[in-house]
């Protein structure tokens, strides 16, 4: 008795410290409230709009009166070629732009650990995550301009052979999505190595000094040191990206499509735009919103499953 007493004097005795700490705490806690109130306001809310997506949605009628048609729209959707080809370009890009950025990224935090001088160091992270904070206008006109029949690419490959004569990049569909997954991983690469260089650092330096007395170079510290440590950084920000497969993109395809490469250009997100602004069917481009979301939930419950059944780290 006197056991169990004194352990509920101390689940009291804790309790009373909780409740010292909230009041402690109570500006961070409201602070907390207000993102909290504004994520449901405008992130969670806004969900019960997908009841269009069910509906032939006229907005002189609203929600509430709009004429319900029930998997109506979804059949439409599946049964226009033109989406079952936006899924693929979606799909496509979406996989090239993972595995492009995710590898390159993994590559550059790797190699950039490796150099010895810290000056130089900093100078070049610095720079490899500065055009993360350029918006894809000023991406996609360096690229205009660079792939341009006059740009410096065309002139570099006349001049060494191989190319008899400029050739005009974003009028041939094949270049269209190398071209996609060249922009993001220029953007996004110095960026995406701060998490890995972060996971690097964390690594115990005992481990290098260690192989080192061992004999162990450059590569055999790469291959059985740090990949090893920042494995578990790499399989959580895998699970993640595999969700964002189908957010392959709008702005870059947007910007840098036009007629001649308009079949492997469009994604999903421009596919809404066309049909839920341009052409006002708001249940349409609901729809196929609404596949895009069951489709990136899908993609990271099945990720992680897979990660828990082979024995690695998992999201949840």
């Amino acid at each position: 008795m006197a056991a169990i007493t004194k352990k509920s004097g101390a689940f009291g005795k804790n309790r009373k410290i909780t409740w010292k700490e909230v009041k402690r705490q109570k500006f961070l806690l409201l602070w907390s409230a207000v993102f909290v109130i504004y994520g449901f306001i405008f992130c969670y809310l806004p969900l019960g709009g997908w009841i269009m997506a069910f509906q032939n949605y006229k907005p002189k009628d609203g929600l509430m009166g709009s004429r319900f048609v029930g998997m109506a729209k979804f059949q439409q959707l599946f049964s226009d070629a033109t989406f079952l080809r936006v899924i693929r370009n979606t799909l496509a890009m979406g996989i090239l732009n993972l595995a492009a950025t995710f590898i390159m990224a993994i590559v550059f935090a790797i190699l950039l650990n490796e150099v010895r001088t810290v000056w130089w160091k900093k100078t070049i992270q610095t720079i490899s995550y500065l055009p993360h904070f350029l918006s894809w206008i000023i991406v996609t006109g360096i690229l205009h301009d660079a792939l341009s029949t006059t740009g410096i690419v065309n002139e570099l490959l006349v001049k060494a052979g191989i190319l008899d004569t400029a050739i005009n990049f974003f009028a041939y569909p094949k270049y269209f999505w190398w071209i996609v997954a060249f922009a993001n991983v220029w953007k996004e690469t110095g960026w995406n190595a701060i998490i890995y260089l972060a996971a690097i650092t964390s690594i115990d330096p005992s481990l290098y000094e260690a192989a080192s007395i061992d004999g162990a170079g450059r590569w055999a510290k790469i291959c059985h040191i740090t990949l090893p440590g920042i494995r578990p950084t790499i399989m959580i920000l895998l699970l993640m990206n595999v969700g964002n497969v189908l957010n392959a993109g709008f702005e870059v395809q947007y910007l840098l499509g036009n007629g001649l490469v308009q079949s492997v250009s469009q994604t999903i997100d421009i596919y809404v735009l066309k049909w839920g602004i341009s052409q006002g069917d708001y249940s349409m481009g609901t729809a196929a919103g609404i596949f895009k979301s069951v489709v990136s939930i899908v993609l990271i419950v099945l990720a992680n499953q897979i990660a828990k059944h082979i024995g690695e780290e998992s999201l949840f």
